[in-house]
């Protein structure tokens, strides 16, 4: 099945050029009345002119990851409110906010240089609501004396250059690896963040979750995985520091811990609906930020 964080990835490239050649074309026709603002620095609500829908396009770690259980638990107590979800990557979103079409950007990274220059060339102010972050743990087996290891190994590691423990402080053992499968996106995203976007080893062992890889290293002395940190404490498992800074939420949230990325939710300030608005105070009140923890992110400051 085609992994829509897959596209994310392996089109980035794309979604940026297609945005910057496409801003001219599809936003010149629309007005570029001023934006109005208040002076507290919140967004203000203003009508929707879907009436009580909410139109989310960006990042595919949000859309598909997050927001199918954070809209079905939100709509138990807001079933008049509909939601049209769009996952394209997070330049894809912040496309759509600007030209006026849709309510909430998604995004796994903070806007880029030039679309923060769009939105100024438009008089469009951007609020941004953090509401996590993907963090990834790097976890071996609970026997396993090394407790840690610089990016440079772990990169060194998974891309097959390291294969023997003895090089990282450990036992003179071969290293196994336990991954996720090639076309997930979790494969994808633990790439990015700690191989440099570099390929991984030849044959490692390739498996369909974050707990199956648990299962698998905590029933191999020498093995090494990577998983969310609400299962990197489980038994036969341990997670390990990265350049000496442990897997926590404080450290994420004190952009100390280098394997993890902020996600937020983008809004026009000045045209933001009152279904959107509430729906992201929502995410961030202790409620939405149990669900965000419950799927193996991390909660946000």
């Amino acid at each position: 099945m085609f992994n829509a964080r897959l596209f994310r990835f392996a089109m980035a490239g794309w979604v940026r050029t297609f945005t910057l050649l496409s801003f001219g074309l599809l936003l010149a026709g629309c007005p570029a009345g001023k934006s109005s603002s208040d002076s507290s620095g919140t967004d203000r609500a203003v009508g929707s002119v879907h009436g009580e829908k909410v139109v989310i396009r960006g990042s595919n770690t949000i859309g598909e990851e997050l927001l199918p259980r954070l809209v079905t638990e939100y709509k138990k107590e807001h079933p008049a409110v509909t939601f049209a979800v769009e996952s394209k990557a997070t330049g894809y979103g912040f496309w759509a906010l600007l030209a006026g079409q849709c309510d909430i950007a998604g995004a796994s990274r903070v806007a880029a240089p030039d679309e923060l220059a769009q939105a100024q060339a438009r008089d469009i102010e951007l609020n941004d609501h953090v509401i996590g972050a993907y963090a990834v743990a790097v976890v071996v087996h609970a026997g396993c004396p090394v407790e840690n290891l610089t990016r440079e190994q772990v990169r060194d590691i998974f891309t097959g250059v390291v294969q023997n423990w003895k090089a990282v402080g450990g036992p003179d053992a071969p290293i196994h690896l336990y991954v996720r499968d090639p076309i997930s996106g979790t494969s994808l995203g633990f790439r990015d963040l700690a191989m440099e976007n570099k390929p991984y080893a030849a044959d490692p062992k390739l498996l369909t979750s974050y707990a199956s890889i648990i299962q698998a290293v905590a029933q191999d002395a020498n093995g090494i995985g990577y998983s969310s940190f609400n299962l990197a404490h489980q038994t036969g498992v341990k997670p390990v520091a990265i350049g000496g800074v442990p897997p926590t939420t404080a450290t994420v949230n004190q952009s100390q811990y280098p394997f993890a990325r902020r996600l937020h939710l983008y809004t026009n300030k000045a045209k933001t609906t009152v279904p959107a608005r509430e729906f992201v105070q929502f995410v961030q009140s202790p409620r939405g930020q149990e669900i965000v923890a419950q799927m193996g992110f991390t909660p946000k400051p």
